[in-house]
């Protein structure tokens, strides 16, 4: 509906003495019924409470409806249901404390109209990078108003996947730095709409699942930091700074239309599905863009601070687990339901296949902020039935310094990032001593982490990079981080990478120290991807994006962490080598086990080491060479792969292989391409079936079909 229409009606309705009723409890937020709207909101301490209704695009309300106390409130829940209201129009709420009320602790502002946290939209949005209001550093009250939009969407037959997790190959990528770049080619570059135009992209390199970081409202202008070179305003690109969790970025659609947000998103769900790609979503439940107390209110802390944050309860100071000014009491029954209300609607109305938690840990904090042995939170996202089906990762450390990779409460259900894989592969791969038996429990699925809980191997999501911290191509090309651009002397950004920069820092002219990175990412792509575990991989790290040294680009909107697609040109061999990696994993059950080995089940397959004579492997602190070898039991292809970090070559001997069998060539990471990888079924022939020699710095894998 037009404004200059709704403004009528909405007159014609004051004219004709339109009714405000007492309205229902239940469900939260505004529900668009039969005849009108109805409003709920929860606030325990408020003692007033005023519905603000405003005409898109007027600064001041048109109406405010001061709600009775005694008649639109259900225990801690104020609501009303208002006639004659259609979607379109804008919202808010005004709330008000007790005389007398400890300020710290309840930090009411009834000047300032806040949004509803249960909003499925919001307006305000002028287009990314541009505010309609407020100064830049701080969330300001005045750009946002909760939106009722018509969400009417033709899903035709569409739900999530369901796609066993083992089977999965997970891409992380950022909707706007996606397809920003001019190089995208897209006719809708930063948006939703954009990334259903790069399907056929993804589709080709075979990943199974994209992971968007947060796509919630957030903005992008409370960044307070300037890029010194420049003097241009940085921005927060990331989003990792949330207004409302159930509302999508508008500024991520190409639509400026009121609600065209919504669309756009479930639109790009449903085009990702019918390519059989799953949507996982970048969830930051463990804090909110309200900061602390220098921070702007928004919503949350003006409705009910001392309920929606762990605070201190004698000073109201706010107590930072998130290293984000604040921390949300994910604990507390009202806050743990709006957090399952909020990923049940992501599932439900939106098709969304699974979520990733920043800082998930706080999740499994208490009310005062104490790590809880069973945290309930945790466990009814597990065993929520709407949710049975989701997939559920967590980040499992906070900023706090908790970190529970292995030990992550999980009933069953919780996936982690493996932060130890990360870890133990870079160290490996850059040549580290004493680095050969952490490899192969990471080859093998992280037992030591997950086997002793009852997990499985898919239960670790393996990654070498990830949004935060170097590219694959910087982890070989930098050993320290550069990141004066943020405009904070360099002090951001961890200093331990793990990285190495094979000789020289930063871009290179020496053509032996760009062969030699190359084959370091060849190196870590193999590793990734054949390791038991599912493997993510950051987006454009299959191209050789750069970030040119930055390790912690959260507030680069520019070409520091946009994917330049020209590098598919350039580095064309990188994205065939990561394509048949992931065709090649699809291709052998092997390296997608659904539990770890059985050793006494009949159909289980054998796994044996080898170093450089058969069966002899060296696990001393000084060797820097492993050979793995599959076999047997439903492994119809034996499969032996060897790693060598060492600077010298060496030569292996393979395992004897049944008569007519023989030896070919999947992956050689030393030579040139094409001949560094084969496709799937068309391996290379190897002449020698008793020895092979590996190259420094290599990674080889040889494939023998079954009788």
């Amino acid at each position: 509906m037009h404004a200059k229409e709704n403004r009528e009606k909405l007159f014609q309705i004051i004219d004709s003495g339109f009714r405000i009723t007492r309205g229902r409890p239940l469900p939260l937020g505004a529900t668009v019924q039969r005849g009108g709207i109805n409003f709920a909101v929860f606030s325990r301490h408020a003692a007033m409470v005023t519905l603000v209704i405003f005409i898109p695009g007027d600064v001041e309300p048109i109406v405010e409806f001061p709600l009775d106390p005694h008649y639109n409130r259900t225990g801690d829940v104020w609501h009303a249901f208002i006639t004659g209201l259609d979607p379109g129009i804008e919202y808010g709420y005004r709330a008000g404390g007790e005389a007398g009320a400890d300020e710290k602790i309840h930090r009411f502002c009834y000047e300032k109209v806040l949004i509803d946290p249960y909003s499925k939209a919001l307006s305000g949005d002028g287009g990314w990078g541009r505010a309609s209001g407020g100064r830049r550093g701080i969330s300001s009250q005045n750009r946002w108003r909760s939106l009722i939009v018509d969400d009417d969407f033709d899903w035709g037959v569409d739900q999530p996947l369901n796609r066993h997790l083992a089977d999965s190959v997970i891409y992380e990528c950022h909707v706007r730095g996606f397809t920003r770049h001019p190089s995208s080619g897209v006719a809708h570059p930063g948006t939703y709409a954009g990334i259903v135009e790069k399907i056929p992209y993804l589709k080709e390199l075979g990943i199974t699942a994209v992971e968007l970081l947060p796509v919630n409202e957030f903005d992008e202008n409370d960044n307070d930091r300037i890029d010194p070179e420049t003097r241009r305003p940085l921005l927060n690109f990331w989003g990792y700074h949330p207004v409302c969790f159930f509302a999508p970025k508008a500024s991520y659609a190409s639509s400026r239309q009121a609600g065209g947000q919504i669309t756009e998103f479930k639109s790009m769900v449903k085009a990702l599905h019918e390519a059989g790609i799953e949507v996982i979503l970048d969830m930051v439940f463990n804090h909110t863009a309200e900061g602390d107390e220098k921070q702007g209110t928004i919503s949350f802390r003006g409705l009910d601070n001392s309920v929606y944050y762990i605070i201190a309860p004698d000073t109201g100071e706010y107590l930072d687990f998130s290293g984000c000014g604040n921390t949300l009491n994910c604990n507390h029954p009202v806050v743990r339901d709006m957090i399952l209300d909020c990923l049940c609607y992501w599932v439900t109305e939106m098709h969304v296949d699974g979520f990733r938690f920043d800082l998930a840990s706080i999740l499994g904090r208490g009310q005062d902020g104490s790590v809880l042995y069973n945290p309930p939170l945790l466990e009814r996202i597990a065993a929520n039935p709407v949710l049975a089906n989701t997939k559920l990762i967590a980040e499992a450390w906070d900023a706090a310094g908790l970190y529970q990779v292995g030990t992550f409460p999980n009933w069953g259900r919780w996936a982690e990032w493996n932060g130890k894989f990360r870890d133990d592969v870079r160290r490996f791969v850059r040549g580290d001593a004493g680095m050969l038996s952490a490899l192969a429990t990471r080859l093998t699925g992280s037992a030591d982490l997950y086997q002793e809980s009852g997990r499985e191997p898919f239960h670790s999501i393996n990654f070498i990079t990830s949004h935060d911290g170097f590219t694959l191509n910087d982890l070989v090309s930098y050993n320290k981080k550069h990141n004066l651009a943020n405009g904070e002397c360099n002090k951001d950004g961890t200093d331990d990478n793990l990285s190495w920069n094979c000789g020289e820092e930063g871009p290179s002219t020496d053509v032996e120290v760009n062969r030699l990175r190359n084959r370091q990412v060849k190196n870590m792509a193999a590793i990734l991807i054949l390791s038991q575990g599912v493997p993510m991989i950051l987006g454009g790290d299959e191209m050789g994006r750069t970030q040119r040294g930055n390790n912690n680009a959260y507030c680069q909107d520019n070409e520091i962490s946009w994917v330049d697609w020209g590098l598919l040109n350039r580095n064309g061999d990188l994205f065939r080598f990561f394509k048949l990696l992931i065709e090649f994993r699809k291709k052998h059950p092997i390296f997608r086990l659904r539990s770890f080995i059985n050793e006494g089940a009949a159909d289980a397959p054998k796994i044996s080491w080898h170093g450089f004579r058969l069966n002899r492997p060296d696990w001393s602190p000084e060797s820097r060479s492993l050979g793995l070898h599959w076999s047997g039991g439903f492994c119809k292809n034996d499969i032996f792969m060897i790693a060598n970090a060492h600077w010298e070559t060496h030569r292996f001997e393979l395992p004897v292989l049944d008569k007519n069998r023989r030896w070919r060539r999947f992956v050689d990471t030393s030579l040139p391409a094409p001949l560094d990888i084969a496709e799937p079924g068309r391996e290379f022939p190897v002449e020698d079936q008793r020895f092979y020699t590996v190259q420094d710095r290599s990674f080889v894998v040889l494939t023998a079909g079954g009788v």
